[in-house]
């Protein structure tokens, strides 16, 4: 089961020819994946300002098929996949509201570390009830 988010098009999401700026693609992934992380329960402040883990992005990518525009209202279909004990991907859709064109998609491989030592530890157990939750 895939978690979808909802956002419209703003004008600072766009360049000079008043299209989605390429980058700005993945911070609309990234707003999406935060949203399914507060659906399943989880507390970003606490989650991400203290935490005794990290998961950073160690590779991300974007393929474009379609334009987005200013007002234009969209939405994003995430389906995370675990990778093995320390690693998940997120395959994203960005697509009409109507669902009946694909604008992009896109996706980012995870992996978690302690905070301290920077070595790769097991996920924690929220990120692993997430997981299960919408893959």
């Amino acid at each position: 089961m895939s978690f979808t988010y909802s956002r419209q098009i703003r004008f600072r999401d766009t360049d000079a020819a008043g299209v989605v700026y390429f980058a700005n693609v993945l911070a609309m992934c990234h707003e999406a994946y935060e949203e399914s992380l507060i659906a399943s329960g989880i507390n970003l402040k606490s989650f991400f300002t203290t935490p005794s883990v990290a998961i950073p992005i160690v590779r991300a990518e974007v393929d474009f098929l379609r334009p987005m525009f200013c007002g234009d209202r969209i939405s994003i279909e995430l389906t995370p996949k675990p990778l093995n004990i320390d690693t998940f991907e997120i395959n994203y859709q960005l697509l009409t509201t109507d669902k009946n064109s694909l604008l992009a998609k896109a996706s980012s491989k995870h992996i978690c570390i302690d905070a301290v030592t920077r070595k790769r530890q097991e996920l924690p157990t929220e990120i692993s009830r997430w997981l299960e939750l919408y893959r």
